[in-house]
């Protein structure tokens, strides 16, 4: 049965709440770097939380706020509500994604999910409903007999569009199914992936706050299931060398508000593109490398772009999968739509969404030409195209850091505070990389110097 709500009373969740004779809360909300974070009530305390929210101390959470500015508040979204399948009878729980405010009842201005909501409200007053679709790759690893999933072990030995030998992963997807359909999570397609113990998982369309929401529910399921099966379900973006990464890509449009039309769409453009479409793509090419950090936020996420079809050059394209954008075949006018293939799952989605909307948006603004689509491969450009770096994506977390501190549009979108804070923990985790003593490193050059 599905149990989303997307649109109640506080007396009719209240009403539910009791109904199914649920016992506990969990009211949720991210840090800057995506983890979800947790506070459980009773479900005495739902009403009084519906009211008046719950005060927490944020200076403890990743990103949030500094000793002096601790105190805030959680208002749970009702839309969001959702009963836990996995738990039942004294230990039944239900979950409400949360906003995170200031005493004086103002959004943080640390908080993800707000960030994301200024972004759409400024693509509403411009007269845009901005929509995205995710197709979320990650592996299944089998743990040893102690647990430990390092080195890592791919749960299967299957490759691209197999069919599924393995019966735990096949009873797996099943069950991810149904579970996320109790989330009023619709997913449209699931199969294997490139590499060994690669799985893929695509999301219904929806309008981008909730299919970040979405996102973030997603990871938490799978990771629970998975460990429920003797399993360990990873996002990270490259877990074994040597063969494909997993990447978070990520179809989008832009709707009109009042007409509720496709704004992307063009019948007399080669491509079907509209005007607003270029522009938006314009829009994100040109922002490419300030918005990669958010979009690709790990060390390792660099060693992932730039093999098995992960873009490096910032090009655009129909049937070209190195770009870095493609244009799908749209089966109607309605579903034209643009694909940015450069984030990876390990990001914070609403982060991720907010500045793709920015920098399309800030195409649109200034109106920015769009250069010839490459319909080659674009792993191997032409020569003047490799010695230039402004027409690939950043090498490093380092350098994509650089870039993210010279770019004023992807920067506000962002907003000071979580700007700060997410250059802070980067930088932080390159240098705790740039100090480590790899085992490349020993097996390299321990017994040769």
């Amino acid at each position: 049965m599905k149990n989303n709500l997307s649109a109640a009373s506080p007396e009719e969740l209240l009403a539910i709440v009791e109904d199914r004779h649920i016992k506990f809360i969990d009211l949720q909300f991210t840090d800057v770097g995506g983890a979800v974070k947790n506070v459980t009530i009773p479900r005495q305390e739902l009403a009084a939380t519906l009211n008046h929210g719950i005060w927490f101390d944020g200076s403890s959470i990743e990103g949030f706020a500094r000793i002096a500015e601790s105190d805030m508040y959680l208002v749970p979204d009702i839309s969001t509500f959702a009963v836990l399948p996995w738990l039942s009878g004294d230990d039944a729980t239900a979950r409400l994604i949360c906003n995170v405010f200031t005493p004086d009842g103002q959004p943080f201005l640390g908080d993800p999910r707000a960030v994301l909501s200024k972004a759409l409200k400024q693509a509403e007053e411009m007269g845009f409903i901005y929509t995205a679709g995710p197709e979320v790759e990650f592996f299944l690893l089998k743990p040893d007999s102690e647990g430990g999933i390092i080195p890592p072990n791919p749960q299967d030995s299957a490759s691209y569009f197999d069919q599924p030998t393995d019966m735990v992963a096949t009873g797996l997807w099943r069950q991810m199914t149904e579970t996320l359909m109790t989330f009023g999570i619709e997913a449209e397609t699931m199969h294997h992936e490139i590499a060994t113990g690669q799985h893929e998982i695509d999301f219904r369309y929806s309008q981008a706050l909730k299919t970040a929401d979405n996102v973030v529910t997603f990871r938490v399921v799978l990771k629970i299931l998975a460990q429920q099966k003797g399993m360990y379900a990873t996002f990270m973006p490259k877990p074994i060398r040597g063969i494909a990464g997993s990447g978070l890509h990520v179809h989008q449009s832009l709707s009109f508000k009042e007409a509720g039309t496709n704004a992307f769409t063009d019948p007399g453009d080669p491509h079907g593109l509209s005007m607003i479409a270029r522009r938006f793509i314009a829009g994100q090419l040109a922002h490419a490398r300030g918005m990669c950090a958010v979009l690709a936020p790990l060390v390792n996420s660099y060693k992932r772009l730039g093999g098995y079809e992960a873009p490096v050059h910032i090009s655009w394209g129909r049937i070209n999968r190195s770009a870095l954008i493609r244009i799908p075949r749209a089966h109607t006018h309605d579903s034209t739509r643009i694909e940015l293939r450069c984030p990876d799952p390990s990001c914070n989605p609403y982060l991720a969404f907010a500045v793709m909307l920015a920098a399309g948006l800030d195409g649109i603004r200034r109106e920015l030409p769009l250069p010839h689509a490459s319909e080659e491969d674009a792993y191997t450009p032409p020569e003047a195209e490799r010695r230039d770096p402004l027409n690939v994506l950043p090498g490093s977390l380092d350098e994509a850091i650089e870039e993210l501190e010279k770019d004023s549009v992807i920067r506000d979108a962002l907003g000071a505070h979580i700007c700060e804070r997410f250059i802070k923990a980067k930088r932080l985790e390159w240098d705790d990389y740039r100090l480590e003593v790899t085992p490349w490193e020993l097996k390299k050059y321990l017994g040769a110097y």
